[in-house]
Parts: structure tokens; sequence; C-alpha cells
């Protein structure tokens, strides 16, 4: 008796055995793919009448893409950041390592420059990014400066970086980033 059970534990476990209906469906799915070069397409067996009920509907999965971070506001503690690195972030204790000047730009020419700067210092690993806007001439500021928070939060650039403060209270034309880690 205790040899019986010794051997069925070793025995590898039984795989089911294909029924009719799932090598017709296979064969169906086969003859829509063209075969690789030097090989002959699988013919499909010829449909004998079933007394099975209808073919059951394939369900497909959809992957969701994933939620965007909330948006982001210059000068707010985000979500995800202890106290201890906000504070050091927004005080300039995280120094930037790369530097970015709208100066002199276009809008256009502005977002472009900042969404590849931005890509290549997260793809070197690089967690603190500085980039000066200029102050504008107006009441609001330049266009660069008034686009710029409306930028971040795009899908393309949202999910690069991690928070944003301006590193002085009295110069709202700098904003420094703090870029996530990459996964």
């Amino acid at each position: 008796m205790r040899q019986r059970l010794d051997e069925r534990a070793v025995r590898p476990p039984r795989r089911p055995r294909l029924t009719e209906q799932d090598r017709q469906d296979w064969a169906r799915f086969a003859s829509l793919i063209s075969p690789l070069p030097g090989r002959t397409a699988i013919e499909a067996p010829p449909e004998a009448p079933s007394t099975a009920p209808a073919a059951r509907p394939v369900e497909i999965l959809v992957r969701k893409p994933s939620p965007l971070p909330s948006a982001l506001a210059v000068g707010t503690h985000p979500g995800g950041l202890d106290n201890g690195t906000w504070n050091r972030f927004r005080s300039g204790k995280l120094a930037p390592m790369r530097t970015l000047d709208l100066h002199g730009r276009t809008a256009q020419r502005a977002f472009h420059a900042l969404e590849s700067f931005l890509h290549a210092a997260h793809a070197d690993q690089v967690r603190v990014v500085e980039v000066i806007t200029g102050r504008g001439s107006g009441e609001t500021g330049g266009v660069i400066r008034r686009e710029f928070p409306l930028w971040l939060n795009l899908p393309s650039l949202r999910p690069l970086v991690l928070a944003a403060s301006h590193p002085h209270d009295k110069n709202p034309g700098s904003v420094r980033l703090l870029l996530r880690r990459p996964r």
C-alpha cells in the first residue's frame, strides 16, 4: 500500500485531453496565419456535424492603462513623497544636476525642448533638474511660465515628474523638478 502511494506522488499530473471542438478551433485559427518559409500550412479538418451547443463567445482581455498620477502643482507637497525629501528638495539642499534655459524660445520650441530634456534626464537617472522659464513681462508672466504647469501634467511628462518647486519664493522664473526613479 505504501509503495502505491509513493508511485502516485512521483507520477506527473495528467494533461487534459483535447476535445474535437478544441482541435477544430485550433485548426480554424491556424488557417488564418501564414506559415514560415519552408513550412506547410495546417489544413483545417472538415467540420463534423456536432451535437454540441453553439461555439462559446471568445473573451478578449484588454489591459487597462495605468492611471496617471494626480495633477502636479508647482510648490505643493505631492503624495508619495516623504516630508524629509520634500523639505530638502524645496529648500534647495538637493542641487539640480542639469539645467534647461527656455529664454528666447517660442512656446512650441520650448515645449519640445522640455520634453526631450526630461526624457533624457529620466533615462540617465538624474534626480533633480532645473528649468528656467523666465519671469516674463506682465502681471501673470510670460507664455512659457504660464504654460509650464500645464505641460508638466500632460500624459507624456506627468509620469516622469514627482514634484515641482521654485528654488526661492522671490524667483518665480525658475522651477526645480524632482524626477521619479526609473523602474
